[in-house]
């Protein structure tokens, strides 16, 4: 068993890279607008259009990043993948505050992304193993409270300097991070196992057994919703602003941002303590996700508001969607120390990248070559879609609090 100051340790260092993971995860969304009017890109549709397909690009890459960190994390273990995934990402970053052209920039984000994909998987799955059963729900909820911190001071940082510098900053960020990771012990239950005849990492073999894939698959659709509400409703604040005929909509999405991430911080905090409280993942997920229901509705009905009541509106969106640690851990606590890190590092990335194909269904539904029922009307069907969905695979899920992570799927 860890002394106290190594799982010390060991949460903190997650929750700081889980903050850099966030800071580059988001720092496009806040830049969006300031860095394609610098690439010659002016005409709102096309910066909104463009905008999506680059966060959608970025999203591709977490898919396979997801994949491969994942695996890697279960084969060669938990620390390869946090040192590994941070190296990619501030590169990928870094390069980032250089570019000339669209094209680089869907390509740099599709590269960071695969790098991003890595690290809240890892760092969970090495909190939740070097923590006691009953305890670890609080490690997890620090991590993810600390690391969402991560899009405010990308936000004070891209008001601070111009875009480009935003990025290299958060390059820097990651390097230096490097050097906190030699703290870091390697998982013991990985460690038992690290070294035997147990298939590890066999990603195939979740989707060959039904009952592995329905459990991952109902991981997956539980965080579906929040990333409709990050990267759709609240990246596109200023043309949903516009659509709801505002008179001084927001001009950027960089403070929604902002907002939205204040209110993550204080949602995360209180769905992780409620989930200890209640002594239940699947209670606190009910809840959480009826509050998005009541926030996004409240959000979507909004007509010409003053921008104060905007971003109120946006922080109490934030605040319902403060369930991404719930939902990651009960996604790690789900399976088996063999694959532990393959689901906790796919099962975000892919309710992430889910953020692609609703994009194309947003667009498709809001614009004038698909359905052209314009933003608003658009959002409430995917909002209530999602929703739904996520409510149901969260109703079908087994209950993890307090359950013992010491065991293997399958041999």
């Amino acid at each position: 068993m860890f002394n106290n100051r190594i799982i010390l340790t060991t949460v903190v260092v997650a929750a700081l890279g889980y903050m850099v993971d966030i800071y580059d995860l988001i720092i496009f969304s806040i830049v969006r607008v300031q860095s394609l009017k610098d690439l010659g890109i002016t005409d709102p549709a096309q910066i909104q259009s463009i905008g999506l397909g680059i966060i959608a690009s970025q999203m591709r890459g977490m898919l396979i990043g997801g994949l491969l960190w994942g695996i890697l994390g279960d084969k060669m273990g938990r620390l390869s993948v946090l040192f590994g995934s941070i190296i990619i990402y501030s590169i990928a970053n870094t390069a980032n505050g250089f570019i000339t052209d669209v094209n680089q920039y869907y390509w740099l984000r599709f590269v960071a992304g695969i790098g991003l994909a890595g690290e809240l998987g890892a760092g969970i799955t090495l909190v939740s193993e070097v923590m006691s059963k009953e305890k670890r729900g609080i490690g997890t909820t620090i991590v993810a409270s600390v690391g969402v911190a991560g899009a405010v001071l990308a936000y004070f940082v891209a008001e601070a300097f111009n875009w480009r510098n935003a990025y290299i900053f958060g390059g820097c960020l990651g390097f230096a991070l490097l050097l906190l990771r030699i703290s870091v012990f390697e998982s013991g239950m990985y460690a038992k196992i690290k070294n035997s005849t147990v298939q590890k990492g066999n990603f195939l073999k979740i989707f060959s057994s039904y009952r592995l894939f329905i459990k991952y698959l109902k991981c997956v659709l539980i965080g579906s919703s929040t990333w409709l509400v990050i990267g759709i409703l609240v990246t596109s604040a200023p043309e949903f602003g516009k659509a709801f005929g505002m008179s001084s909509p927001p001009e950027t999405g960089a403070k929604a941002i902002m907002y939205c991430y204040l209110g993550l911080i204080i949602g995360d905090l209180a769905s992780g303590l409620l989930s200890q409280y209640l002594k239940s993942r699947r209670k606190s997920l009910f809840v959480f996700l009826s509050l998005t229901g009541i926030t996004t509705a409240y959000y979507l009905s909004s007509g010409n508001i003053s921008p104060e009541l905007f971003y109120i509106k946006i922080f109490l969106i934030g605040i319902a969607g403060g369930f991404w640690v719930i939902f990651v851990s009960m996604a790690s606590e789900q399976f088996g120390t063999n694959v532990r890190a393959t689901v906790s590092t796919t099962v975000p990335n892919f309710a992430r990248g889910s953020l692609d194909l609703l994009v194309w269904a947003f667009l498709y539904l809001s614009r004038d070559y698909g359905m052209n029922l314009g933003a608003v009307n658009a959002a409430w069907i995917l909002s209530t879609v999602c929703l739904a969905v996520s409510l149901l695979a969260v109703y079908f899920s087994e209950e993890t609090f307090g359950k013992d992570l010491d065991y293997v799927e399958f041999m």
